[in-house]
């Protein structure tokens, strides 16, 4: 494994102050461990329950030049958050992942492995093959998401098996050109960007996963966000 390149994780957050420090002492870890240079950068959408100062703490703990925190004013979107978090960007590789503990960080070297191998432009992560899985939901939660996956992948023909996945490791150029031509702000971003992913004909590899629901908080998924998926999912599918 090549330990030139650096790689910069852009983590939205809200109402995360229990999982934050966790799954950053598990992203230290693990980059540590592989002797990886790295970066966090936390966008925060205005938590009312002092995440930003457990992510300020964490600042404190392991320097200025691993952690920044990016503080927005209010719940503006998934997608606005990772198109925020990329200008602060400095690696040569991004990843994107959730900050409840769902995406364990110990897949990271998976992802950089298979795209260094295969020179790939980018690695996602999948439920959906051999040896990945969902831990922890309800049958109910199981069939909407696999039912989300199954629309998506009908509509937008994306390539991937899992493309409502939101754990991924993007070139950074590509990924630059990806969060210039997409125009989803909620849930459909992470559908649009590798539909048009596909459609460039980017390099594309994918690496089972064990998704766990989350330890602390409450899952933010709900009528509103089923109806905002909807909506975006038939969005993409009338861009592209």
């Amino acid at each position: 494994m090549s330990f030139n390149s650096k790689y910069s994780v852009i983590l939205p957050t809200y109402n995360e102050r229990k999982n934050l420090p966790i799954v950053t002492w598990l992203l230290a870890t693990t980059f540590n461990q592989h002797d990886l240079d790295w970066e966090l950068i936390i966008v925060d959408d205005a938590s009312p329950d002092d995440t930003q100062d457990i992510a300020q703490q964490l600042i404190n703990a392991y320097g200025p030049e691993r952690i920044q925190l990016r503080a927005r004013e209010a719940k503006l979107g998934l997608g606005t958050a990772y198109v925020y978090g990329l200008q602060f960007a400095s690696g040569d590789f991004i990843i994107i992942m959730d900050a409840d503990l769902s995406h364990h960080p110990k897949f990271i070297p998976q992802f950089i492995g298979l795209q260094q191998a295969e020179n790939l432009d980018i690695v996602t992560g999948t439920r959906f093959r051999k040896d990945g899985g969902v831990y922890g939901w309800s049958l109910k939660r199981k069939i909407i998401s696999a039912g989300a996956n199954l629309l998506a992948s009908w509509l937008l023909s994306p390539g991937v098996s899992d493309a409502t996945g939101s754990f991924r490791l993007y070139r950074r150029s590509v990924f630059d050109s990806l969060v210039n031509e997409s125009t989803s702000k909620g849930y459909a971003f992470q559908m649009e960007v590798i539909a048009l992913a596909r459609i460039k004909n980017y390099g594309i590899g994918e690496v089972p996963i064990t998704y766990v629901d989350r330890l602390y908080g409450e899952s933010k998924l709900g009528l509103d966000e089923v109806l905002e998926y909807l909506k975006g999912l038939v969005g993409v599918w009338w861009r592209i």
